[in-house]
């Protein structure tokens, strides 16, 4: 039954920056967190949306393998659920987390008349409207 949950590996991290060759190894651990599917959500916070117990304890193995030599990191992993009931004290939601809703990537849902899958309501529009969403400038509060 867990296998079926959205989850989300939470990725929360201090690197040491001080040398070049610290900044590059920062840079590098950043980097491969985005080629392993990960998006930033504060700074030294990144966020994976995972389905199942089995793809988070694999994200996980994956980022062992990446780690830098130096710093303190930390892994989360969290049900959508317990996600959707962080509350934000300042601020509002970014433009990555916006993008990488979990809505956004569920295409089909399980229709329990026909016992069948089908397209999800939402991703289906009739009329066809563009929604241009403007990425805000990185360090804009």
């Amino acid at each position: 039954m867990i296998e079926d949950k959205f989850m989300r590996v939470m990725l929360m991290f201090d690197i040491p920056t001080k040398s070049k060759k610290e900044q590059k190894n920062a840079s590098k651990f950043r980097t491969s967190l985005i080629k392993l599917g990960f998006f930033m959500m504060q700074f030294s916070v990144y966020v994976k949306i995972c389905k199942g117990l089995s793809s988070t304890k694999s994200t996980v193995r994956a980022v062992k393998r990446i780690l830098p030599p130096y710093g303190n990191i930390r892994v989360l992993t969290i049900t959508e659920k317990q996600f959707d009931n962080m509350q934000i004290l300042l601020g509002e939601i970014s433009y990555n987390e916006k993008m990488n809703d979990d809505k956004n990537f569920l295409l089909f849902e399980y229709d329990e008349k026909s016992q069948d899958f089908k397209y999800k309501e939402e991703t289906v529009h009739k009329e066809k409207k563009t929604r241009v969403v403007k990425q805000p400038k990185l360090f804009e509060f």
